[in-house]
């Protein structure tokens, strides 16, 4: 996501049905980037490969937000296409470089090399394995108090491609769950932010509250996702049929 690099400020969205359709009708919509949940949504490689053909020729960037940090699976995800992953709850610097390290072929990192796969076109990209490295980025979430008190350390990992706060976890982190409108967690969330914004390094994270988004940009996050696309499906079908029961 060069945009995000730039400072240039990226609106999102979270795509949560693993649905090939949905996704091709939110990727003609215009959101600069779009997240495919692979921790709380059941996708699985062969829907995921279905997802990616169906935004082929989207505007939007996909990101898969990996199970975990582990560097096989973030092989897998990288072979089938995706160049920007996020890392869920990442704590440290040396968890942040882990995920750089996955993602990148040696010497920069240790991603293993194949050389027939989608995200090389099945070998007919000529340049592939020279131009991956700069392609990818890696966006690592941090969603804990042990993530924030780091959030200095985490900046400085080497081809870091941003932050990224999840305000939920970090509400339970803070014995604040289900309340990431806290006090103490928006302050959290501004201390990050302004971190990030002093060392250079693009922040983003969700905010399904309209309110919200507008404040984390007036704040300075780059990159915000407003919401999910089966929580706007679901409140659509909430209003329709309330316009009609109500009558």
């Amino acid at each position: 996501m060069t945009a995000i690099q730039n400072g240039e400020t990226q609106l999102g969205l979270w795509l949560a049905m693993t649905s090939n359709i949905a996704s091709e009708v939110i990727g003609g919509i215009g959101y600069d980037w779009l997240v495919l949940d692979a921790e709380h949504a059941p996708n699985e490689l062969g829907g995921l490969v279905q997802q990616l053909q169906a935004l082929r020729g989207a505007h939007s960037e996909p990101v898969i937000r990996a199970t975990w940090n582990d560097p096989v699976l973030i092989k897998r995800f990288m072979d089938i296409g995706f160049r920007t992953i996020l890392f869920p709850y990442v704590q440290n610097e040396k968890e942040a470089e882990a995920a750089v390290s996955s993602m990148r072929y040696p010497p920069e990192g240790i991603r293993g090399v194949a050389t027939m796969h989608r995200g090389c076109s099945y070998g007919a990209e000529t340049g592939y394995l020279q131009a991956a490295n700069e392609r990818a980025c890696a966006l690592v979430q941090v969603e804990t108090t042990t993530a924030v008190e780091r959030i200095d350390k985490i900046c400085d990992v080497k081809n870091l491609g941003g932050i990224f706060i999840g305000p939920s976890d970090l509400a339970a982190s803070m014995n604040h769950l289900g309340n990431p409108s806290h006090p103490d967690v928006q302050a959290a969330m501004k201390h990050c932010v302004d971190v990030c914004k002093a060392k250079g390094v693009p922040i983003g994270t969700l905010a399904p509250v309209s309110a919200d988004a507008k404040r984390y940009m007036d704040w300075g996050f780059n990159f915000v996702a407003l919401g999910a696309e089966v929580a706007l499906m679901r409140n659509a079908a909430i209003a329709k049929l309330a316009e009609f029961k109500d009558a």
